[in-house]
C-alpha cells in the first residue's frame, strides 16, 4: 500500500515465519489512523493465524468470547510491565508448550487505560521484557531510551519464546527500512523524552499537572526541572 520507490515488500520475509506462539494484538482505535504504525509490518511477517488484531478500548466477555477463552488459558501471557510482571525469559525457560501472548498497541497512556479497565487482561500471567535494547523506531518519540514499539516488543518476545535469535532480526528488517525511507524523505530522528530532558533539549512547555511533571522528573533521575 506504499509508493513503489518506498515499498517495504523486499524487506519482508519471503514466507511467513514459522512460530508456535500466537500473538493477540489489542489495538487502541487511535492507532488505526497512524500512517507509520508498526503492527501491519508485524502482521506481514507472521502467518494470519499467529497474529490476530482486535481493535477497541473495552473488551467484555459477552462481546469477545474467543478472547475471554484465550485469557483464561493457563498458557496465555500478557506483555505489560509492572511490579507484578515476571521476566519473560524466566517464563520461557519453564514453558514447553505453545503459548499465546497478548500485546497492547497504543501510546503508554492508552495502553494503561486498556489494561486497567478490562478485567479480562488481569487473568493471564503478566510478563515484561528485561532488555537494554534501544528502540530503532527513531521517527517517533518514546518516553525513555529503552521503550520499544509494538513490533519491537513482539520481535524480542517471539525470539525469547521461540528460542530463535533470527526472528528478531527478520521482524525488525522492515522497520529499519521504513525509518530509513522516512529519514531520506525529510523526517528527523526523534530522541526520547528522557534524552531531551537530560540534555536540556526539551523545547515544549513543562506540564502544569503535578503528576505529569513528577513523571518527567523521574525520567531524569529525580532532578528538578
Amino acid at each position: 500500500s506504499r509508493p513503489q520507490k518506498v515499498c517495504l515488500c523486499p524487506f519482508l520475509p519471503i514466507h511467513p515465519l514459522k512460530v508456535s506462539t500466537c500473538l493477540y494484538i489489542i489495538q487502541h482505535p487511535a492507532e488505526e489512523s497512524r500512517v507509520l504504525r508498526t503492527v501491519p509490518l508485524l502482521a506481514a511477517c507472521l502467518p494470519p493465524d499467529k497474529c490476530k488484531i482486535l481493535v477497541g478500548r473495552r473488551f467484555s466477555e459477552d462481546r469477545y468470547p474467543e478472547l475471554a477463552t484465550v485469557c483464561r488459558n493457563p498458557n496465555t501471557l500478557i506483555l505489560y510491565p509492572g511490579a507484578e510482571a515476571t521476566n519473560l525469559e524466566e517464563v520461557a525457560v519453564m514453558s514447553s508448550s505453545p503459548s499465546v501472548m497478548i500485546i497492547i498497541d497504543g501510546t503508554w497512556s492508552q495502553a494503561k487505560d486498556i489494561f486497567y479497565k478490562n478485567s479480562l487482561f488481569r487473568l493471564p500471567k503478566q510478563v515484561q521484557l528485561k532488555t537494554n535494547i534501544s528502540s530503532q523506531y527513531v521517527i517517533r518519540t518514546q518516553p525513555t531510551n529503552t521503550c520499544l514499539s509494538t513490533l519491537e516488543c513482539a520481535a524480542v518476545a517471539l525470539t525469547i519464546m521461540e528460542k530463535n535469535k533470527s526472528i528478531q532480526e527478520t521482524i525488525l528488517r522492515p522497520l529499519q527500512a521504513l525509518c530509513s525511507f522516512q529519514l531520506q524523505h525529510g523526517a528527523q530522528i526523534h530522541h526520547s523524552k528522557e534524552h531531551l530532558l537530560r540534555n536540556g533539549l526539551y523545547d515544549k512547555p513543562m506540564p502544569k499537572n503535578k503528576r505529569k511533571l513528577r513523571r518527567m522528573e523521574l525520567l531524569v533521575n529525580n532532578v528538578k526541572i
